[in-house]
């Protein structure tokens, strides 16, 4: 049997009230289980935007978007929350750790969020410290408090925090950008690791066009409609 794809949208069409055109425009986009795609477009093109539309953040004005086969419009909004933290990993480009939680707290929180996600962990406190391990962090920081760490330490503890627990799709929203190069090649081989360890589907956001060699598919946005070329 042919697994169900971990994202599919279908006809969408999103403006904001008052606006006369639409900010995106994807007649049709899927994600297969395992797989990852890039997401390229300037500022304004609506690439944060497909990301929330994605992860059920926000309804599309026209449209289906799915998550395993699951249309976001057809869940209430509590419900939406549910199936976002059972199945979806986050790494913001801000990062949104809480600074004053241990780096090891942080990793943990989806898990608090999430029975089934600390229910695929087994033990949630050693699948935590396995990441951390792969993502090359040392022990010793485990316990410090996030605040205290460089922003590429920080950067991978988003990373554990984001995978912990199998989500199906971690949606990563321009995590790179404050990088130097030789940090940024890193942290991608690390995430790119972790993820086809974990069996997720992997969706992309980036302005950083040096970044398409590691991904086999790309979609591009147009800056003027949003829509994809």
């Amino acid at each position: 049997m042919e697994a169900t794809d971990v994202l599919q949208i279908s006809g969408l069409r999103q403006r904001w009230p008052g606006q006369a055109s639409d900010l995106l425009q994807i007649d049709s986009l899927s994600l297969p289980p395992g797989q990852r795609l890039l997401v390229q477009g300037d500022s304004g093109s609506g690439k944060s935007t497909l990301l929330s539309l994605a992860a059920g953040v926000l309804l599309p004005t026209e449209g289906q978007v799915s998550l395993l086969g699951q249309s976001w419009g057809d869940l209430p909004s509590g419900r939406r929350e549910q199936w976002r933290a059972d199945h979806v990993g986050y790494l913001f480009q801000q990062l949104n750790l809480l600074p004053y939680l241990s780096v090891l707290d942080n990793v943990l929180l989806p898990c608090r969020f999430s029975r089934r996600r600390a229910e695929r962990c087994g033990q949630p406190q050693e699948q935590a410290r396995e990441l951390l391990r792969a993502l090359d962090l040392a022990p010793s920081l485990w316990p410090q408090q996030a605040a205290r760490l460089s922003v590429g330490q920080q950067q991978r503890v988003a990373a554990a925090r984001a995978l912990i627990g199998q989500p199906e799709l971690v949606i990563a929203d321009e995590p790179t950008s404050a990088l130097d190069e030789r940090r940024r090649d890193g942290f991608m081989q690390l995430l790119l690791e972790q993820c086809e360890r974990s069996g997720c589907a992997l969706l992309f956001v980036t302005h950083d066009s040096r970044l398409a060699s590691y991904f086999p598919r790309t979609v591009h946005l147009c800056e003027s409609t949003g829509a994809e070329r």
